[in-house]
């Protein structure tokens, strides 16, 4: 596996994106000499589990329709759930 040498201000300006979507190690560099690696330990999703996410989304918002419920009661619901489990 290759490793992609990056500036250090350019690492700062994409860090997401290199969190993210990265999936070699990426040496960071200052002024030419290398200071530090960034090793990503997430793997991308395939193709194949996108569209399963993508299925079960369009399934979920189906029955959420179905059963009259808005994004905003859950988000509601959600809350209150959250306020329990801090106390």
């Amino acid at each position: 596996m290759e490793t992609q040498k990056v500036g250090m201000r350019e690492f700062r300006d994409k860090l997401a994106t290199y969190l993210l979507e990265a999936e070699a190690p990426v040496a960071i560099t200052r002024h030419g000499d290398t200071v530090g690696y960034f090793i990503p330990a997430r793997r991308r999703r395939s193709d194949a589990e996108r569209e399963a996410l993508k299925e079960a989304s369009a399934r979920w918002q189906e029955i959420l329709t179905a059963e009259g419920i808005s994004e905003d009661e859950i988000l509601a619901d959600f809350k209150k759930w959250r306020a329990k489990q801090k106390r």
